[in-house]
């Protein structure tokens, strides 16, 4: 009988830090319970075939790992990538069959790509190369395929969380070595729940959207010659408002100042965390949503005049909560889902007000899981198990780190 082989990556969901990723900024971020599995099969030739249920089966061939210009907003275009981007580093991949399934729905807005992703490149760093690669490295990798050979030019947060797992704050003012930390807080113990809300708007044919925003951040930080927002004085930015707007668009303006804020507030909220401030935590969380509706504009594509089901969510939303809690865009934004922190006694009449205005089955409740990308574990007839797991050094003040594998940053103060 032929071994098989189980991995796992997570979905994750956004806690804070929207499109401040890719002008290396700072995330908050939360690998989920839903998962993509994968149940992997060796073969004796050079051929990796992923059948996914409820989709045709992709093969790529690992004697071409070339980007296929046909391939663009594939599957395989993400199997290739992350191929190729493991033989750059000197693997010497091997043939597999993997047959993978998924409670993270495409267009959740959990990061079904990202933890594809993840969980390819888990497979690729277990089963040939020794485990060489942190989850850092991971995460990169599952970024340089999406960016390079599917076409997306994606930050590098939703891979991030996937493969690093539980709650975890990211610097990337250093792309190459960002600094990651597990933040020390039980959402279970604060007396909300995490919730995703499906808006019931599609992705598709929104790539355009999505460019725009990091495009268009970067021609404001070209105008102080810089490459990214990040390298930009604030200071400097307001003082020269008129020659950037001028310059760059009073759009791209506006996203830029969105910037600003949301960067400076992500790194209030890790420390309102903390020092078990729940509640100034959530006045982040509205003060990020209004930021992401008037400056960042990602809730209503342009020129949509009567499908606007982000807005729309968003709005009954805030209704139901009553100003208690809090709601805000989620991820990518212009579709998908938006992200609300409920009232544990609230959720109930939540839900069901929410579903009867968005439709049966679009209220998610999600918890944390604290392990990233893992495997292998093998037969699943029950000869034997193994599951590699993270490993973690407890610090003082309750911070939980996978120290072997990234940089510590220090606690905010």
């Amino acid at each position: 009988m032929q071994t098989s082989y189980r991995f796992s990556a997570p979905g994750r969901t956004e806690i804070s830090g929207n499109h401040t990723d890719h002008q290396h900024g700072c995330v908050l971020a939360a690998a989920v319970d839903l998962e993509t599995t994968a149940e992997v099969t060796l073969r004796p030739d050079s051929i990796i075939r992923v059948a996914s249920e409820g989709y045709a089966p992709v093969e790529i061939d690992l004697n071409d790992l070339s980007v296929h210009a046909e391939e663009k907003n594939t599957t395989a275009a993400l199997v290739r990538g992350v191929a190729a981007a493991f033989a750059q580093r000197g693997c010497k991949l091997h043939g597999f069959d993997a047959v993978v399934r998924s409670t993270v729905l495409p267009g959740s807005g959990l990061s079904s790509s990202a933890a594809f992703e993840v969980l390819i490149g888990t497979i690729c760093n277990e089963l040939f190369f020794d485990k060489k690669c942190s989850a850092i490295e991971i995460a990169q990798i599952g970024q340089y395929a999406e960016n390079v050979y599917f076409g997306k030019p994606c930050g590098l947060m939703d891979q991030m969380a996937s493969s690093v797992g539980g709650l975890v704050f990211i610097d990337f003012a250093d792309p190459a070595h960002p600094a990651v930390r597990q933040a020390a807080f039980d959402f279970a113990h604060c007396g909300y729940t995490l919730c995703t809300l499906d808006s019931g708007a599609d992705h598709a044919d929104l790539t355009d959207e999505y460019a725009a925003i990091p495009e268009e951040m970067r021609r404001v930080a070209c105008v102080f010659g810089k490459d990214v927002l990040r390298e930009v004085d604030e200071a400097e930015f307001y003082a020269k408002l008129k020659s950037a707007r001028e310059a760059a668009g009073d759009r791209a303006v506006l996203r830029a100042m969105h910037f600003f804020d949301e960067n400076r507030r992500v790194q209030q909220q890790v420390q309102a965390l903390e020092r078990d401030d729940f509640e100034g935590f959530l006045a982040g969380v509205r003060d990020s949503g209004r930021s992401s509706w008037m400056l960042l504009q990602n809730v209503v594509p342009a020129g949509s005049r009567e499908h606007q089901q982000m807005a729309l969510a968003l709005a009954a939303c805030e209704k139901q909560l009553a100003g208690r809690g809090a709601c805000r865009i989620h991820g990518g934004g212009f579709a998908g889902t938006l992200l609300a922190f409920v009232p544990n006694e609230a959720l109930a009449s939540f839900r069901a007000n929410m579903e009867a205005v968005l439709g049966e089955g679009r209220c998610h409740v999600l918890s944390i899981r604290q392990a990233g990308g893992h495997g292998p574990r093998t037969d699943f007839a029950g000869d034997r198990v193994l599951r590699m797991l993270p490993c973690r050094l407890f610090l003082p003040g309750g911070g939980v780190h996978r120290a072997a594998e990234f940089r510590l940053c220090p606690r905010l103060t």
